[in-house]
């Protein structure tokens, strides 16, 4: 069995305009769990299309369950605030 690059292990969202339905295809383990358990919860909704021999899977999802969302960057503002409560409640920078 061949082992895939990081850059391999792809994640594709694929969706038209004429379609109520949405692909995702993905190697991403947090996204793969998210999909599973939703398609358990809400089997009418989304479903395992098929799961791929190298570790990937394609889920059908209806588009309207779908969100992509844009986030802007901190301000400055915001960073410094983030951070004084950051000291001021024990958080470290370090991670283990």
């Amino acid at each position: 069995m061949t082992r895939l690059t990081k850059i391999e292990k792809e994640t594709i969202i694929l969706f038209n305009e004429g379609e109520s339905t949405a692909s995702i295809y993905t190697y991403n383990a947090g996204l793969k769990k998210r999909l599973a358990a939703f398609s358990k919860k809400y089997p009418d909704l989304c479903c395992l299309e098929k799961p791929e021999h190298l570790g990937g899977v394609s889920y059908l999802i209806d588009k309207s369950r779908l969100s992509i969302r844009l986030q802007p960057p901190y301000s400055e503002e915001r960073r410094q605030k983030a951070s004084q409560y950051a000291r001021q409640n024990g958080f470290s920078g370090k991670t283990k």
